[in-house]
């Protein structure tokens, strides 16, 4: 028997509540007209023209896809004539794809397809380079992570930030999001006051900035950082990027503090996720903001790091729940009061 509240329920009431889906309350709008709302400010607006193309099919522009797709992990990178044709490698390719984002696999460019590769997104690869690879979190080929050191440091480049964010809030908005993962791992953050010898180097660059990853433009890739113990992280200055959407009405606006949350989490050494809950996803809309570790994000770098001693799961389960609630059936609702109840009794 499970026990909430001081009451009790039985096995066939736990799976009654199990049959209950958890469904939205409301229709959610259709992501792609949102996104190709303000199409002139997205670096890979012209794929929406492939909807519904599937293998056989010959549109011009195709081989810009496959460039895509080998920007990202999907195609090897000695891959050099591509064509305009959509063959069974590209398909192979979008199954692949489909899998690894936790999209439904058609094999086809479908709209939900089409507007996740359309998205604004991280310039990591999803696949290259992993070494392990769940349903959902991943790490760097290796599992590279910090090792001997409690205590990150990080620091700013004095010359490449950006001016139209005061700096005292460009800091604030990192100084959460590096507190939002030492609070459930043993690590700490602190800013260095010398940016050349800190372990975290963080800064704005546009285009071409010597790494070898250029930056694309507005709502292209936003921001990158390496995996363990490199410690580069950088965010694309072309972007229009945000701390208060209050503020800022700008429709191509990036929330600073949601890039930077999932940003650290590979300068930890976690790749991205297949969860699009989770914030190592790989992609963040516009106007979006997506700050809170998932049960996803802290299984995967507590895998490397282990627990901070003051993390509580409970504390973290009630927060996704609460949020659950918010579109969820009564009946879910009930269901997860009687697991809270069990774990905690």
């Amino acid at each position: 028997m499970f026990r909430y509240f001081g009451y009790t329920a039985t096995f066939p009431l736990f799976f009654l509540f199990l049959a209950f889906p958890c469904l939205p309350a409301r229709t959610a709008p259709d992501p792609l007209a949102e996104l190709t709302a303000d199409l002139q400010n997205a670096t890979w607006h012209n794929f929406v023209k492939f909807i519904d193309a599937g293998k056989g099919s010959q549109l011009t522009g195709m081989s810009e896809l496959k460039s895509y797709f080998q920007r990202f992990g999907y195609l090897p990178e000695s891959d050099t004539n591509f064509t305009d044709t959509f063959d069974e490698s590209l398909e192979s390719v979008v199954v692949t794809y489909q899998k690894r984002l936790g999209l439904p696999v058609s094999g086809k460019l479908d709209a939900s397809t089409v507007t996740q590769i359309m998205s604004p997104r991280c310039g990591v690869s999803d696949t290259a380079h992993l070494l392990h690879v769940t349903k959902r979190y991943a790490f760097f080929s290796g599992q590279p992570r910090w090792v001997h050191k409690s205590t990150l440091t990080y620091a700013f480049s004095q010359s490449d930030m950006i001016e139209y964010i005061n700096l005292a809030e460009v800091k604030s908005a990192f100084q959460k999001a590096f507190a939002r993962w030492s609070s459930v791992i043993p690590v700490n953050f602190t800013e260095a006051r010398r940016y050349a010898s800190a372990d975290i180097k963080i800064g704005f660059f546009k285009g071409d900035h010597g790494d070898g990853e250029p930056f694309d433009g507005v709502l292209g890739v936003l921001a990158h950082a390496f995996s363990p113990e490199n410690g580069r992280f950088h965010l694309d200055g072309a972007e229009t990027w945000a701390v208060d959407f209050k503020a800022d009405r700008s429709k191509v606006a990036v929330d600073l503090e949601s890039v930077a949350t999932h940003e650290i989490g590979h300068v930890l050494g976690l790749a991205h996720s297949s969860v699009k809950e989770a914030v190592m996803y790989p992609s963040l809309s516009p106007r979006t903001k997506k700050v809170d570790l998932k049960l996803d994000d802290v299984e995967g770098v507590q895998a490397l790091y282990g627990s901070n001693p003051n993390f509580k799961y409970s504390s973290l389960l009630e927060s996704d729940i609460s949020s659950c609630w918010a579109v969820r059936s009564p009946a879910w609702a009930i269901f997860w009061i009687i697991v809270m109840g069990y774990m905690t009794s």
